[in-house]
């Protein structure tokens, strides 16, 4: 009861940070971080443990559906060589540093442990890129290659972060197979993660119940992270697969679904990643009591691992970009100074909280696990210095650097693709048999709502500010106004509702028919 009333407790409290954090504009994820340490030190917070076993099973699928869900197979095509660079190699140099300069400045935690905790702290989460990094005015081509890697680099850091915990509780080693293990787990959970995807997309089309379409999106992650573990594969990539398949799969006619899908996954995003932020606050209190006094000797050991993170994301950052050449700028990093942006947001996250919380507490033979309050602590220090101090000052920097702007570029592409979707829905809207049907006042009314399509489509309308404040105050303003209006005939059916005569189940589908309404003019 202790544990359920704790996590009510932090799922209020994410709620709660999230407003602060807007009215403060700062992240939510860095004020959960705080929140939850200073909540930790109360008398009455309960000092409770989850089987660490659990830990990555319960929190890495629904957070990889959800950031997966924002990206597609054809910005993997266009990133491939960031991706491989970045969430593959990058990941097994920073895990190597990270293990020698722990195994050297902390002998006593052993290479298998060292090792554990370089995979801990080698992978940038996707999600902290999104809230931290989405919020200020950064290049889409740099946002979009963090976002990429960050999906990704978690299976590289799992397999390497399993292997090691292994080898640490039944005393072993670590070898090279990790290498082959990697690339044949890899490969089985793309299978499985397109196999997946066939059965939720033909479990979709056969079930009617649009909540229950819905609904299989939150078991299909679980399914198949459960599967692939299993079967001795990577869960990270079969849930990515399995979410970047679904949307290539998705019908247009799908479009309610889509809204419906998409508002409870970044509901179930915000609400995960705030619990998983809390029960490491309180894993911290229970390290702080263990340790004591011991915590300054923690001191050099966590400095180094600290500086070697970041050290080491910035050195292949700026050998990215100076093998790309000159010819070759386009490619990212394309500038010293997108070199800087780069290595600054290398955030860790929630991959690295959920790696920290699971290792185990006891060994095979059921004695402690040597280093492992150091392990909790230098992953929360990392958290702390990769992701509180690049969120603070992230905006300052941005706007010290002056990175080129590219927002007209995009506004240009994007009022080219914007025309090019009303082009093909007026054609489609001239040949359709269900338009002819209509009457021929309706169907011009319909062809109107069409040739605007255009603004709808697009976030600004053209380059002169001018032009585009005012544009935007009338859409503004137009979108003001139907809300008024759904909202008073929303009040209108409550009234109904209660009236004799009045069939209440009849009222309440208008109801929801003028919810759905409210949220398609909100998104």
């Amino acid at each position: 009861m202790e544990f359920l009333l704790l996590v009510v407790g932090l799922l209020f409290g994410t709620v709660l940070i999230v407003g602060v954090g807007e009215r403060i504009r700062l992240p939510y994820p860095i004020l959960m971080l705080v929140f939850s340490a200073l909540a930790a030190s109360l008398p009455f917070v309960p000092n409770v443990h989850i089987d660490p076993e659990l830990i990555l099973p319960l929190f890495l699928p629904p957070l990889l559906f959800a950031a997966a869900q924002r990206s597609s197979w054809s910005v993997f095509r266009l990133r491939w060589r960031s991706l491989v660079l970045l969430a593959v190699l990058l990941v097994a140099a920073t895990v190597a540093a990270v293990a020698a300069v722990t195994w050297w400045l902390v002998p006593a935690v052993g290479l298998p442990l060292a090792l554990a905790l370089g995979a801990i702290v080698a992978p940038p989460d996707p999600v902290a890129v999104e809230a931290i990094a989405g919020k200020v005015s950064m290049q889409r081509r740099l946002l979009t290659v963090l976002q990429t890697e960050g999906l990704f680099n978690d299976a590289m850091a799992i397999v390497i972060f399993q292997a090691a915990v292994s080898a640490t509780v039944s005393h072993g080693r670590v070898g090279w197979s990790v290498v082959p293990q990697f690339l044949v787990g890899a490969a089985g959970a793309a299978l499985l993660g397109f196999a997946m995807a066939w059965v939720v997309g033909a479990l979709t089309r056969f079930v009617p119940d649009l909540v229950a379409r819905s609904a299989a999106s939150l078991v299909a992650p679980y399914a198949v992270y459960l599967l692939a573990e299993v079967v001795h594969c990577s869960g990270v990539v079969a849930v990515v697969v399995t979410a970047v398949e679904l949307g290539r799969r998705a019908r247009p006619q799908d479009s309610g679904e889509r809204l419906t899908r998409s508002a409870f996954w970044d509901v179930l995003e915000l609400l995960t990643t705030g619990v998983a932020f809390g029960l490491v606050g309180i894993e911290m209190r229970s390290v702080i009591e263990a340790e004591g006094a011991n915590l300054l000797t923690f001191v050099p050991g966590i400095a180094g691992i600290c500086a070697t993170a970041v050290a080491v994301r910035f050195v292949w950052m700026y050998g990215m970009y100076r093998i790309g050449g000159a010819e070759r700028r386009e490619k990212t990093p394309g500038s010293l100074k997108e070199v800087v942006v780069l290595t600054w947001c290398g955030m860790r996250g929630l991959a690295t909280l959920a790696l920290a919380l699971a290792l185990p507490t006891t060994l095979a033979d059921g004695s402690p696990t040597p280093g492992r309050n150091f392990a909790v602590v230098a992953a929360a220090s990392v958290l702390v210095v990769t992701l509180v101090l690049p969120g603070l000052t992230l905006p300052w920097l941005m706007r010290v650097l002056h990175l080129p702007d590219d927002h007209a570029a995009e506004q240009r592409a994007q009022r080219a693709l914007a025309r090019r979707a009303e082009r093909v829905a007026l054609e489609a809207l001239r040949t359709s048999p269900a338009a002819q049907k209509l009457p021929e006042g309706r169907r011009r009314a319909l062809a109107r709502r069409m040739s605007s399509l255009h603004t709808i489509l697009q976030a600004d309308y053209a380059e002169d500010p001018e032009k585009m404040r005012r544009i935007q105050a009338v859409l503004a303003a137009m979108e003001r106004a139907q809300r008024d209006a759904l909202a008073a005939a929303r009040r209108e059916m409550l009234a109904a509702r209660n009236e004799p005569g009045n069939d209440p189940e009849l009222v309440d589908r208008v109801l929801r028919r003028l919810d759905l309404r409210t949220v398609t003019l909100d998104r």
